[in-house]
């Protein structure tokens, strides 16, 4: 096989796998009224199950890069492609929700080791002058799969139920397990040997000091730290809203059937395909700046939330798609420019250190956020068999003030656009 159809299948395959990503992030939402039926659960435990995704996956993002490094991003990817298969058929085969929230810690380990190996795949496999766009693609395709956790997913589990859509998920990552362990290669010069791992020299005194060194630099900068604190608290709303507490509101409070909550939720994916690439543009060629957009994204974020934690007993279904799709781009793609910003922070040797770092509070805020919205929720009680909208507005209220601290964060981060910054940082232009 040529190295470009090579390439290009790899690509293909490794954006096929972030679709199942993101579904298994935001497939709780669909699913969660259901199993708090089936379980007879409480919202503070089934908030744990949801949250055990975001656990894993937030404690796997550094050892992901070094994984990468040490076995290469195939060996990587397919091994724990294999934990996330276990983790998919213990959540469809679960008979209490302590063997989901397992199943579930599972699929987050699992999954959390396919996006820095596949951007390093990409970097070795294709021209620099591409990776930008391709990298675009790979973020829309984790939107394709926040679609396939809303609308679609409700119409299968209506059909065959949620414990038989899991084993489908099940058979699904484990045949593209197979698929990646056929095609993809870790680099051109492999294709007809041996898998070689990415970085085949050992670490010298020297380098490990100047990882620590690199370490100490990210954890002391201050535009950093302001960063964190809008990706723990941004991520926060949108993980606990659109990944598991908005689909029990929209059944509960507006009565909607799972498909009509799935076809509302559906507009937070659609906010993240469409966002990703265009807020990226404003920021890169419009408006030349970081800053003011994620200052404009924080404070539309206040008004969504707002809107939810004051208003919901007046919001109608064209409210609630609007609102469901800004939230889908100002609190979910946006963070495209977020990392842009945390790579434009410091010297390109130690941006993967610096996004790694990042890359684990977006998730820490849906493992905090998921369990307490469930509390707050059900500390009101229940009413005719559902949780009240007084629990919910409470719930609401959460991510009101977090969206209220993200937008002030914003404040302490320094613009780092090389434009603004004179610093030739930027991504080699196509």
């Amino acid at each position: 096989m040529k190295k470009t159809k090579r390439a290009f299948l790899m690509f293909g395959l490794l954006s096929i796998a972030y679709v199942l990503v993101y579904f298994h992030r935001l497939c709780p939402a669909i699913v969660a009224d259901d199993m708090m039926r089936d379980f007879a659960t409480t919202g503070t435990l089934l908030g744990l199950m949801g949250a055990a995704y975001f656990y894993s996956y937030a404690a796997m993002q550094l050892p992901a890069g070094l994984l990468t490094d040490s076995l290469g991003p195939r060996r990587t990817i397919t091994v724990f492609f294999i934990v996330a298969f276990a983790g998919s058929l213990v959540m469809g085969l679960s008979t209490s929700v302590g063997w989901a929230v397992f199943g579930r810690t599972l699929v987050g380990f699992g999954v959390a080791t396919l996006f820095v190996p596949t951007l390093k795949i990409l970097a070795t496999w294709f021209k620099p002058a591409v990776f930008a766009r391709l990298t675009g693609i790979l973020i829309a395709m984790g939107g394709v799969g926040s679609l396939i956790a809303t609308a679609p997913l409700a119409i299968l589990t209506e059909k065959v139920g949620w414990r038989v859509a899991f084993l489908i998920v099940a058979g699904v990552t484990v045949a593209l397990t197979v698929l990646i362990h056929l095609f993809v290669r870790d680099a051109p010069e492999t294709e007809t040997g041996g898998i070689r791992p990415a970085s085949s020299e050992k670490r010298g005194p020297a380098e490990a000091a100047g990882l620590r060194a690199g370490f100490a630099l990210v954890l002391s900068d201050r535009s950093m730290w302001a960063l964190c604190v809008w990706f723990f608290f941004t991520a926060a709303i949108f993980f606990s809203f659109g990944g598991l507490w908005g689909g029990p509101y929209l059944i509960h409070v507006h009565g909607l059937s799972k498909t009509g909550a799935g076809s509302v939720l559906s507009m937070t994916a659609l906010g993240m395909i469409i966002g990703s690439p265009l807020l990226s543009f404003l920021s890169d060629r419009v408006v030349g700046g970081r800053k003011p957009v994620l200052v404009v994204s924080g404070a539309l974020t206040i008004a969504v939330t707002a809107a939810f934690a004051f208003l919901s007993s007046r919001l109608t279904l064209p409210h609630l798609y609007a609102l469901c799709f800004a939230m889908g781009m100002f609190a979910n793609s946006v963070v495209s420019v977020g990392f842009a910003a945390v790579k434009e922070l410091f010297p390109m040797r130690i941006a993967g250190t610096a996004t790694g770092i990042a890359n684990i509070f977006p998730f820490a805020g849906g493992a905090v956020f998921q369990p307490l919205m469930g509390r707050l929720i059900e500390r009101q009680g229940v009413s005719a068999g559902v949780y009240t909208l007084r629990g919910y507005e409470d719930a609401f209220l959460s991510l009101f003030v977090a969206s209220v601290i993200a937008f002030a964060a914003c404040f302490f981060m320094r613009e780092t656009h090389p434009g603004k910054t004179g610093l030739d940082t930027a991504v080699v232009p196509d």
